[in-house]
């Protein structure tokens, strides 16, 4: 069965977007069958894998109730699938409100194609609304990119609220996949001091590998490519390969020890 990861922070602008493409494409490249969900409006997990405006999106599985598996698209990577967003998931946070069950509504629609894949990860919108919700639902953990900045920490209690309400009252499963320092600077004592707090605030929970501030990274969503088909021998490439392995071999080891 698929292990379906949400990948969360409702501040903006902390790497969500580029880990959900990056471990994404590198999960798919290990050969593990992978679907990438963007359910963020912004849909820039889409245009970050060249994918522009399409349609159906997954705003038709929310809303019109389209079958899932008629608007999931296949990339341009083996074993990488994508259910894309794109403009129209703008609105859908409004018109989902009188929707009966409308928390389930994304669990609803993965609960038959689930078994299809290895790993099913989701982009998530920077807030904390009925989208993020459908997602928290679904998924059985949240991996949490924290970006290593003056204002980091601010608004993780309230994630972690979120996350504590949806494992209540929604979804029991629900865990704490792993936290994801990025934009780290080593010239920076910021970096380390926030790096630091992390760790503290989350122990084992921090993944030993961390995303630097690398130009490479941020270049390749314009060219609709993930870190390892754009430059796959700098630094933001190794630090995603890096976490990819982390991430995989901390799920080999919890199933092997639940099993």
């Amino acid at each position: 069965m698929g292990k379906i990861i949400s990948i969360a922070n409702q501040k903006g602008g902390v790497g969500k977007t580029t880990t959900a493409i990056n471990v994404s494409s590198l999960i798919a490249a290990a050969e593990k069958k992978t679907l990438l969900i963007d359910i963020d409006p912004q849909a820039n997990s889409s245009s970050g894998l060249n994918l522009h405006n399409h349609s159906p999106s997954v705003y038709d599985v929310l809303i019109n109730q389209a079958n899932i598996t008629d608007v999931i698209i296949d990339s341009y990577m083996p074993f990488l699938d994508i259910l894309p967003s794109n403009i129209n998931l703008v609105g859908a946070e409004i018109e989902m409100v009188e929707m009966e069950g409308r928390e389930k509504v994304l669990d609803r629609a993965l609960s038959g194609i689930v078994n299809n894949y290895d790993y099913i990860t989701i982009d998530c919108p920077p807030s904390l609304g009925l989208l993020t919700l459908n997602s928290l639902a679904a998924s059985d953990s949240v991996l949490i990119p924290v970006q290593c900045e003056y204002f980091a920490l601010e608004g993780l209690g309230q994630l972690l609220n979120t996350i504590n309400i949806v494992k209540q009252h929604h979804n029991p499963r629900l865990t704490i996949e792993g936290v994801l320092l990025t934009m780290f600077d080593t010239r920076l004592n910021l970096s380390h001091q926030v790096a630091e707090e992390v760790r503290k605030y989350f122990g084992d929970k921090v993944y030993k590998t961390v995303i630097n501030r690398n130009v490479r990274i941020s270049e390749s969503p314009s060219y609709g490519k993930p870190i390892i088909l754009y430059d796959a021998i700098s630094a933001g490439a190794k630090n995603y390969m890096a976490l990819t392995n982390e991430l995989l071999e901390r799920n080999l080891k919890e199933t092997k020890a639940n099993s």
